[in-house]
């Protein structure tokens, strides 16, 4: 057995072990093994480049200043890689030989997203290594969230902007060899299968994630973006106050070769929502943090990201993502940032770090704070 496969086995049952005797019992199909990629959590574990711009966008408007947000890229990426220029810190990941998936967050759509002057951004460095516009997939699970951007209108022309579910529910374009099968609730379905285009096309993946809170998995961020994201059938893990997400995404992220092809993590700062998410009705529970998170290792991300919201949850008097009494779950979640709908899961990050995925400990993660 290869070592790394033989770690992750390992780590995962001791992830298992340390949840309750209620965990779910996961049945991983593969035909992939880990491959040379550096993957998760990359060459970079426990390091983090956060970038602040005030000018980057404007609170009042929402409007972004690409030019702004360019020089944050280039001051991320740079200072992450120890590159001295834009094109060696790309380098570092990708050649002209890549086919690379750009895998986006637009379930809050349109407000918050992948925001396009950051995904822009990322594609003018991809082709500037030569790699093919046509080699460059921007991805969503649903058109009717991804049309609500305008992101061909800032990546180079002939990069790919695609759908995966053309219409909801569709199996088409997921890989039926691939899977995480599980039973939740007693429900029909209970396999989630990957997304065709990760197993098939694609050697390298960007995930790009937002700032969000998430009813039931405490924080939306790149763990989840990448799991839930690029799988079918994953919304089956909620029911009435009960979620799943405590393994589950850590589950889904660690499966191959979806692992071993995100190389890297560009977390979207610029929006964020501290309740309500993914959707946040109310623009109230939208805030501002201007910056751009940079790493290969997305525990250590998400580990940042959990105090962001849950700071900016106490700031607002909301209670606090890691409230565990039913009491507070009820009807009108949405509009009341002192209920829930589930009881939430933000430990599904350390779960994911007892997995492999990343570092958790607030003590072992370096970050650097740059401002433009």
């Amino acid at each position: 057995m290869h070592r790394r496969h033989f770690l992750q086995l390992a780590a995962a049952v001791s992830a298992n072990a340390a949840t309750s005797d209620n965990a779910p019992s996961y049945r991983v199909v593969t035909p992939f093994t880990p491959s040379p990629n550096p993957g998760m959590p990359g060459p970079f574990p426990g390091n983090v480049v956060r970038v602040h711009a005030e000018k980057s966008i404007d609170a009042a408007t929402e409007k972004v200043d690409a030019p702004t947000v360019r020089e944050m890229m280039s001051r991320g990426m740079r200072s992450l890689t120890g590159a001295k220029n834009d094109r060696d810190a790309w380098a570092r990941f990708f050649n002209s030989k890549d086919v690379v998936g750009i895998k986006l967050n637009c379930s809050g759509a349109p407000h918050v997203r992948s925001s396009p002057e950051v995904v822009g951004a990322i594609a003018e460095q991809l082709t500037a290594l030569d790699i093919p516009a046509r080699n460059i997939f921007l991805y969503e699970r649903f058109p009717d969230q991804l049309k609500t951007i305008p992101y061909d209108r800032y990546v180079p022309a002939g990069v790919n902007i695609v759908a995966i579910e053309m219409s909801r529910g569709s199996i088409l374009g997921y890989d039926p060899k691939t899977y995480v099968e599980v039973d939740f609730f007693g429900e029909d379905d209970t396999r989630s299968n990957m997304i065709r285009l990760v197993t098939e096309r694609f050697t390298k993946i960007i995930n790009v994630p937002n700032v969000k809170d998430h009813g039931a998995a405490g924080v939306t961020g790149c763990l989840k973006n990448i799991a839930y994201g690029d799988y079918s059938n994953v919304a089956r893990s909620h029911q009435h106050a009960k979620t799943n997400t405590l393994t589950f995404i850590g589950t889904l992220a660690n499966v191959e070769p979806l692992r071993s092809k995100t190389v890297l993590q560009v977390m979207d700062g610029l929006f964020g929502v501290w309740h309500g998410g993914p959707f946040a009705p109310k623009a109230k529970f939208r805030f501002y943090p201007k910056e751009i998170v940079f790493g290969t290792d997305p525990v250590a991300i998400d580990r940042l990201l959990i105090d962001i919201i849950e700071n900016k949850r106490k700031a607002e008097g909301a209670i606090s993502i890691w409230d565990r009494s039913m009491s507070n779950v009820k009807r009108g979640h949405a509009e009341d940032p002192n209920a829930n709908q589930f009881i939430r899961e933000p430990g599904h990050v350390e779960y994911a770090g007892k997995l492999g995925l990343g570092i958790y400990d607030m003590a072992k993660i370096r970050v650097t704070s740059l401002e433009v």
